[in-house]
């Protein structure tokens, strides 16, 4: 007979699991007591890149091919032992979003069906002010992540060129993420800036491999490095995030020696555990650093005043901002 809940001990504090048996990734067989012992393992690596930020919860309580939903409030069961912190969104809103701050937090949303993690790039004491620069290149058709990892390099090069330092991880499927700690000094519009700038300084290296077209029609095959990844409302799945995939990838940390020879589908629930018990989180320094954002935006000034580049459009959802361009895709648009 099946047992209907364990007891999984996560960093000294009791967390219950139901229906441990109940199948989240039917393909390769893995349980939802998987998932919540996988989780528990890599505990100290996601709560690294968790801890005390408002994160959204994309939960499948049906497994991975089951009907999903982003739950940005917290639940009304939350423990009080797990804190919020309250995040505005670009309507006006607002919401009280987990801020995990020990692992057990981890496997308790996991008990709710809890895939991936999306947590800010702010810290529940400074919402306003973002404490992680992150770039998201994103393949498109006709791409994959070898291009991906081609813009990587060149970024790192780039970064170091302006004194800064980039931390990659996969995204669990195709595309190649890029993190820059931050001094928590700068607003979402001037870490947007900053990250266009950026973005638009690859381009101009490589405009056959790398574009930041927002439009779809106008990308080809090239790299869309996601610059509105930046704006306020806008997350990335955390590092060693399970991803909703019939293999059970994980989104993850790496890196930059490894990033030559490393694939997407290296990493999955089983090699990730024990990946991370040989090697721990090769991330685990990231927090040691915070960076300025001087350079960049400088360079986004001298974008406007040599080049006559402003802004770039926001995402649908977002109050228009002043000096932003159209929002109408150029097939589309009347002189």
């Amino acid at each position: 007979m099946a047992a209907e809940a364990r007891e999984l001990t996560v960093g000294g504090r009791a967390v219950r699991v139901s229906h441990p048996e109940k199948l989240y990734y039917p393909q390769r067989g893995f349980t939802k007591g998987d998932v919540a012992d996988y989780y528990a393992a890599v505990g100290e690596g996601i709560l690294r890149a968790l801890r005390d930020r408002p994160t959204t919860m994309e939960r499948y309580p049906e497994g991975a091919a089951g009907d999903s939903f982003f739950q940005k409030r917290a639940p009304k069961n939350i423990p009080a032992w797990i804190p919020t912190g309250r995040i505005s969104f670009p309507s006006g809103r607002y919401a009280d979003e987990m801020c995990p701050t020990e692992p057990a937090a981890v496997v308790w949303a996991a008990n709710l069906g809890c895939l991936t993690f999306h947590p800010w790039p702010v810290r529940r004491g400074r919402v306003d002010h973002p404490d992680e620069l992150r770039v998201d290149l994103d393949p498109q058709p006709g791409t994959d992540f070898s291009d991906a990892r081609r813009v990587g390099f060149q970024l790192s090069e780039l970064l170091e060129e302006y004194g800064l330092r980039g931390w990659p991880k996969t995204s669990g499927g195709r595309g190649l993420h890029v993190y820059i700690p931050l001094t928590p000094r700068w607003t979402f519009p001037e870490v947007r800036r900053a990250t266009i700038a950026l973005a638009r300084e690859l381009e101009r290296r490589d405009p056959d491999r790398v574009t930041t077209s927002w439009w779809k029609e106008e990308r080809g095959r090239r790299i869309f490095v996601d610059y509105n990844q930046m704006a306020r409302d806008r997350t990335i799945a955390a590092a060693y995030s399970l991803r909703p995939h019939p293999h059970a990838p994980v989104s993850a940390p790496l890196r930059w020696e490894e990033l030559a020879d490393a694939e997407p589908e290296d990493f999955d629930l089983v090699t990730m555990k024990e990946r991370f018990a040989r090697l721990g989180d090769v991330h685990r320094d990231m927090d040691e650093h915070a960076y300025r954002l001087e350079t960049l935006l400088e360079l986004a000034e001298r974008d406007e005043r040599e080049h006559g580049l402003a802004d770039l459009p926001y995402p649908p959802d977002h109050p228009k901002a002043p000096g932003e361009p159209k929002r109408v895709q150029p097939s589309r648009a009347r002189d």
